[in-house]
C-alpha cells in the first residue's frame, strides 16, 4: 500500500524502547506500533508518530525436565525462530512455519495454523506501558488467548509495546498431522520417520502451493477469521449445503471453514480493478497492482455482506484495518 507516515522511529533495544517510552507519553496521542506489517491493512496515511519495533535476536535461557525456554526480541522474523527451533531440535512451533510477520505480534494476534496456536508453545512477554512508563511482563493466562485474540487486540489495544516474548518448546515432540493436507503431503514426500522437520517441510510446502509470496503480490495472508456457530445451527446449515466444512470444537461449537463459504459464494478468484480474491484461496485478498486500502476494504466489505445473506453467519476480519 503507497502510504505514509509523518513521523517514523525504529527501536533496536531493549534499553532504546525503554529511552523512547519515556518520549511516547508525552505524545498527545499514542503512536502505531508496526512490527513486520504483515497483518495490517493501512486506508490512510498516519498523520502521527509510527514505531517500527526491530529488536532481534534469540538465545536459550533455561530448561527442565521436558521443556527449553527460548527468548526472542520482539522484531524477530517469525519463520527465523521456528527454523531455530527446528534446527536445535526443539518441538511445537513446527507447523507453523512459513507464517510472516516478527516473533512480537504472534501473542497480540495468537497466530495459529495446522491445528497449533501460538498459545500452545507461549511462555511469557515483556512490554512497555506506555502511559505507567513500566516494564510489565504477561504470563499465558494474563493474554486471555482466544481464537485470533489476546488482551492486545481490545482491553489493551495500544497501550503496550512488546520488547520480547518467551516460548516454551517441547523436548519431546508432539506430532500433529490430522490437520489440513499434511499427512497427504508427508506420503508425497516419502517421510517413513516423521519428525519435526519433515512437518515444518510439509507445512511450508502445503503454504507455498496455496498463498501467494507477499513478497512477489500484496496479501495479508487469511483476511478472514473462520466464524464459530453452535452445532445446532451447522446442523441447520448441512441440511441446505451437504458439502460444508466445518470443525467440532467445545462447548457444542462448529468452526466453519471461512474460505469454502466464501468460495460458495463465488468470489474466488474475483478481481475487480487491481483488488481482488486469490485464485487459489479464497481467503486470502490480493493487490494485483495499485489498488488502494479503501479498494481492499471494500471488497472485503462486499465479501462479508455476501456470505451473511448466503448462510446467515457473521464473518470477521483477521486483518488490522488502520
Amino acid at each position: 500500500m503507497d502510504v505514509r507516515a509523518r513521523y517514523l522511529a525504529r527501536i533496536g533495544s531493549h534499553n532504546e524502547l525503554e529511552a523512547m517510552g519515556n518520549r511516547i507519553a508525552e505524545l498527545p496521542e499514542n503512536p502505531l506500533i508496526l512490527g513486520g506489517g504483515s497483518n495490517i491493512l493501512f486506508t490512510k496515511n498516519v498523520d502521527g508518530w509510527v514505531f517500527k519495533n526491530e529488536i532481534s535476536g534469540m538465545e536459550i535461557i533455561g530448561e527442565d525436565n521436558d521443556h527449553v525456554y527460548v527468548k526472542t526480541g520482539a522484531g524477530e522474523n517469525w519463520h527465523r525462530f521456528v527454523l531455530f527451533c527446528i534446527e536445535n531440535n526443539l518441538a511445537g512451533a513446527e507447523n507453523l512455519s512459513l507464517i510472516p510477520g516478527n516473533t512480537g505480534a504472534s501473542p497480540m494476534q495468537n497466530i495459529g495454523a495446522y491445528g497449533v496456536e501460538l498459545k500452545d508453545i507461549f511462555y511469557e512477554l515483556e512490554a512497555w506501558h506506555i502511559k505507567d512508563k513500566a516494564w510489565v511482563k504477561f504470563s499465558n493466562a494474563d493474554c486471555h488467548f482466544g481464537y485470533r485474540e489476546s488482551v492486545f487486540k481490545k482491553k489493551y489495544k495500544g497501550q503496550f509495546i512488546i520488547s520480547s516474548v518467551t516460548f516454551k518448546l517441547d523436548k519431546k515432540p508432539v506430532f500433529h498431522i490430522s490437520y489440513g493436507a499434511i499427512e497427504q503431503e508427508l506420503e508425497k514426500m516419502g517421510v517413513r520417520e516423521l519428525n519435526i522437520r519433515s512437518i515444518a517441510d510439509a507445512v511450508i510446502r502445503i503454504r507455498s502451493s496455496k498463498l501467494p509470496d507477499p513478497a512477489l503480490i500484496g496479501n495479508a495472508g487469511s483476511f478472514f477469521k473462520n466464524p464459530e456457530i453452535t452445532d445446532l445451527q451447522f446442523d441447520e446449515l448441512k441440511k441446505k449445503y451437504p458439502g460444508i466444512v466445518g470443525y467440532t470444537l467445545p462447548d457444542n461449537k462448529v468452526k466453519l471453514a471461512a474460505g469454502w463459504m466464501i468460495e460458495q459464494a463465488g468470489w474466488k478468484g474475483f478481481r475487480e480493478g487491481n483488488a481482488g480474491c486469490h485464485e487459489k484461496q479464497a481467503l486470502v485478498l490480493v493487490n494485483y497492482g495499485h489498488a488502494t486500502g479503501t479498494d481492499i476494504f471494500n471488497l472485503s466489505e462486499k465479501i462479508l455482506k455476501d456470505v451473511s445473506e448466503k448462510f446467515g453467519v457473521l464473518m470477521e476480519r483477521e486483518v488490522n484495518i488502520y
